[in-house]
């Protein structure tokens, strides 16, 4: 059996840009099984979850993340952090 960890992050608000670069550099790295960004409408705060194989190493997939941000100059101008980041394993899934 494969063990999952999971990454959630709370953003406050989250970033309105087109994200869909984090998300595909992310999962360009072995062992990342997928990432989602949610948002509320309502607020616009939203939630960034990311599934891991347990073994894959977040220090990576952060650095892919962060190469890639630098390749597209999304590091050009100051940008929000999460406001909290948090590492659970997958208990059950279905």
């Amino acid at each position: 059996m494969v063990l999952v960890i999971a990454r959630v992050a709370v953003w406050e608000p989250m970033p309105g840009d087109d994200r869909q670069w984090v998300i595909d550099a992310a999962k360009a790295v072995p062992g990342v099984l997928n990432a989602y960004h949610l948002v509320d409408p309502a607020t616009g705060n939203g939630l960034s979850i990311a599934f891991f194989e347990d073994d894959t190493d977040t220090a990576e997939v952060k650095a892919a993340i962060a190469l890639r941000a630098e390749e597209i100059g999304w590091t050009n101008v100051p940008r929000p952090a999460p406001k909290s980041e948090t590492i659970y394993r997958v208990i059950r899934s279905g």
